[in-house]
């Protein structure tokens, strides 16, 4: 017997409701589109930054992973899984997201360029002794046992995923020596041992 629900080819009226509040497949193409660049945008700024900005662990956690990768096709790859990643957020999460990174592009270029230099000068002091040697000879009132113990710290932390604490202070150290206006050369030019950029009271993107 037919369902009286039904029109006459067979689907309720509420069927064809449902299908046309679905987005167009090119809609939802270039929705795709647009939260795949949201996460290559996030791919390309600084760990500090990602690691700061409200999102899923594993999607935060795809993006950093992409930043490591140097191989040009197994980065590609991971730029794909990164995209799939950003794909599973709500609009809430990818609406948050965008701010966060609106909210970066408001700093002035000289502040951005600032901010990276102290970034990049923290990761040469955990990846490389030397660079506290390089350091403390720019700057001899530091107190270079205690950075060392800082830097020892903020290894084990990374190693055991616990929260960056000792991460940010040596972020904190370098930037109240940037302060005293003794470092030299260039911040964010081929020399990143050396800033020289005025200080900015932005604060690092850690975790």
């Amino acid at each position: 017997m037919p369902n009286p629900n039904r029109g006459a080819c067979g689907f309720q009226s509420s069927e064809f409701e449902q299908e046309y509040e679905r987005p167009s497949r090119s809609e939802a193409k270039r929705q795709s589109l647009e939260v795949q660049k949201l996460g290559e945008e996030l791919v390309n700024e600084a760990r500090d930054r990602v690691k700061r900005v409200p999102m899923p662990e594993d999607v935060r956690d795809a993006i950093l992973m992409c930043q490591t990768i140097t191989n040009h096709e197994g980065r590609r790859r991971q730029m794909q899984f990164v995209g799939k990643k950003m794909r599973t957020l709500d609009d809430e999460e990818i609406a948050i997201i965008q701010r966060t990174i609106d909210s970066w592009k408001g700093m002035s270029k000289a502040d951005t360029a600032y901010l990276h230099a102290l970034e990049r000068r923290r990761e040469k002091l955990l990846a490389d002794d030397k660079a506290l040697t390089v350091l403390s000879g720019e700057h001899p009132e530091l107190d270079v046992q205690h950075l060392r113990t800082l830097i020892r710290n903020a290894r084990k932390d990374q190693a055991e995923n616990k929260p960056p604490k000792a991460y940010r202070e040596i972020f904190q150290i370098l930037k109240d020596l940037s302060k005293k206006g003794q470092p030299a050369k260039s911040a964010a030019g081929d020399d990143d041992e050396n800033l020289d950029l005025e200080p900015s009271d932005d604060e690092p993107d850690d975790e």
